[in-house]
């Protein structure tokens, strides 16, 4: 798997919302070279996690999307005295 990358933008918002979160969640200001530490860490890391939960999350949904299209196909099936 090629490795997960950011924009700097998204890296900079992620890095405030980390530095938000020990702030507001913990109590404590950390820099933004620890935030952006710890955005590379779970990037590295924990990113395949995240990555795989939103593959399988859309397999389901496609699977679902294709029950319903093969439903819809057999509803358009006309009566024949052909038995399947």
């Amino acid at each position: 798997m090629k490795p997960i990358t950011f924009s700097r933008e998204e890296t900079r918002a992620m890095v405030d919302e980390i530095r938000d979160y020990f702030r507001d969640e913990l109590d404590q200001d950390i820099g933004a070279m620890p935030a952006e530490m710890l955005v590379r860490f779970f990037a590295e890391r924990m990113g395949a996690y995240f990555y795989n939960r939103g593959l399988y999350d859309a397999q389901k949904l496609i699977q679902k999307r294709m029950d319903g299209l093969v439903d819809d196909v057999f509803a358009l099936e006309q009566p024949t005295r052909h038995l399947r």
